[in-house]
């Protein structure tokens, strides 16, 4: 595959859909690629982050649980994961095992901090795109709250 290759194939996630050409492609350029085996331990839960990263090749489980119960979660190429820890550290969730050979690029929080400094209307869409993230959540908890509310009241 070739940058440019890449670099339309990044353009299918959501968050790097906003970035402008030339910081899509510093991101493309950039990013370390990692090959994996069938197998492979990405990362796992509880580890703390230090950037994301896109599945370009093969598949990758995202298991929530350490004690050998199925994955809940298989995501196939053009998926981000980690897309909080591009912006803050945070524990992981989940650990992410290799289904199959798979081919990932590494995106350090450095590099996408770096990337938002150098290209301030990109970043100006990423700090819309996380507000717009957050509201959604907070409109959906405070849905689920309620719904929880009638539920609880109904049994009183």
């Amino acid at each position: 595959m070739t940058l440019e290759d890449d670099i339309d194939n990044l353009t299918r996630i959501p968050l790097f859909s906003i970035f402008e050409p030339n910081a899509l492609r510093m991101l493309a350029f950039s990013a370390e690629t990692r090959l994996l085996r069938a197998g492979d331990v990405l990362f796992r839960r509880g580890e703390i982050s230090d950037g994301g990263y896109v599945l370009t090749m093969g598949s990758m489980a995202l298991d929530p649980h350490d004690d050998g119960r199925p994955q809940s979660t298989i995501v196939r190429p053009w998926t981000l994961i980690g897309e909080t820890a591009l912006v803050a550290p945070s524990m992981r969730p989940a650990a992410a095992i290799a289904r199959e050979p798979t081919t990932v690029l590494r995106i350090l929080r450095p590099l996408f901090h770096l990337i938002l400094e150098q290209h301030p209307a990109t970043a100006a869409h990423v700090r819309d795109f996380f507000r717009q993230r957050l509201l959604d959540f907070v409109h959906n908890a405070g849905v689920e709250a309620s719904a929880f509310d009638i539920e609880i009241s109904s049994l009183t």
